[in-house]
């Protein structure tokens, strides 16, 4: 993932949302002309588990018109502005070495105070210092070596999520493998079998409550032997979870600290989603479809389309979209307390750019 300073200037961003020269009450209608409401970080600073899980009021006095608008339009232009930068970046590809024919890659679960939004850090364990941990992307044919070294205060286990292994290799202890206890290195090995492409998910199978609420997951991506999937320009992978990490995330930021994704008019963009989290997720995104076409790493015998697609926890879906209309549209959970409140938006936000 790149940063939305390397995908798309700062002023034309602005631009694109109509804030250039903008006054408070210009910036809400032109906001709202491209489908991206004003909105802030949550109650108290920022913190977004001050806000009530049912949405309810979370001061005792009620906020006037002018305060509530002030909030709501602060967040969207720190999101819009670029300046709700936070330290980490998680998702990125993981090296590998060759030993021979292998892939061999290595983990290391840790404890790392993680910056969800500006200034607000929390204690999250994660895979070689990020949250999401590095993207393992390989090929249907491919044998992949995978050290995990486990530094965390507590045992830890991998489970390689919708990749068929050996069962020695499924990553449960007590069923499949001895916990891997703090100090030592697991190493799972296995050979990644034809039909079994698409998208995956690694995490913890230890105390997963917390762990991997707490950020120990990851993508785990294969690409078939022989190309198969449908032809797209711009992919981007997209993993939801809720907890200790911001409350709810998406690839371990909050809004306005999430990243917005970025095409050209004409692509056509790959979103591979993944929850990671407890709850379920209803990804809406304003303005264009979203044609879903493999759910679970499987294609579907009939795609379908949708502006609305529910992922459920464990759940992945890869989905299509024609990037046909120009502006910033929303892309927002649609279990409205997980994305807005009276002080704005927050949480499970970004926006998908679109660019002449």
């Amino acid at each position: 993932m790149k940063t939305l300073m390397e995908r798309v200037s700062r002023r034309r961003f602005a631009r694109l949302l109509g804030l250039t020269g903008a006054g408070a009450a210009g910036t809400g209608v032109a906001l709202g002309g491209l489908g991206l409401g004003a909105g802030s970080v949550a109650a108290e600073g920022g913190h977004p588990h001050a806000v009530p899980a049912m949405g309810g009021k979370t001061q005792a006095k009620e906020m006037t018109v002018d305060e509530m608008d002030a909030m709501h339009q602060a967040g969207v232009e720190a999101f819009v502005n670029g300046t709700a930068t936070t330290e980490g970046l998680g998702g990125q590809p993981l090296p590998f070495e060759l030993d021979g024919h292998v892939k061999v890659f290595r983990l290391t679960c840790g404890v790392t105070q993680w910056e969800f939004l500006p200034g607000k850090r929390t204690e999250a364990f994660t895979y070689n210092g990020v949250t999401p941990g590095p993207e393992i992307r390989v090929t249907e044919g491919d044998t992949v070596r995978i050290h995990v070294t486990n530094e965390l205060p507590q045992s830890t286990a991998v489970h390689w999520h919708g990749l068929v292994v050996p069962v020695a290799m499924d990553g449960v202890p007590f069923i499949t493998q001895p916990p891997i206890k703090p100090g030592e290195t697991f190493t799972y090995e296995f050979t990644i079998r034809d039909g079994n492409a698409g998208t995956h998910m690694y995490h913890s199978h230890y105390n997963a409550t917390e762990q991997v609420t707490k950020g120990l997951l990851g993508a785990f991506i294969v690409e078939p032997r022989t190309p198969n999937r449908p032809v797209h320009n711009r992919e981007y992978t997209v993993v939801l979870n809720d907890g200790p990490i911001g409350g709810f995330s998406i690839n371990g930021k909050s809004f306005p600290a999430t990243q917005p994704f970025t095409a050209k008019k004409g692509e056509t963009i790959l979103f591979r989603f993944m929850n990671e989290g407890l709850m379920i997720h209803p990804m809406h995104l304003h303005g264009m479809p979203m044609t879903v076409v493999a759910q679970d790493g499987y294609m579907l015998p009939r795609e379908y389309v949708c502006d609305t697609l529910n992922v459920a926890p464990g759940q992945r879906f890869e989905a299509l979209v024609h990037a046909t209309e120009p502006g910033a549209w929303a892309f927002h959970c649609h279990v409205l307390n997980h994305a807005e409140s009276e002080h704005g938006m927050f949480g499970m936000v970004t926006a998908l750019i679109v660019e002449e």
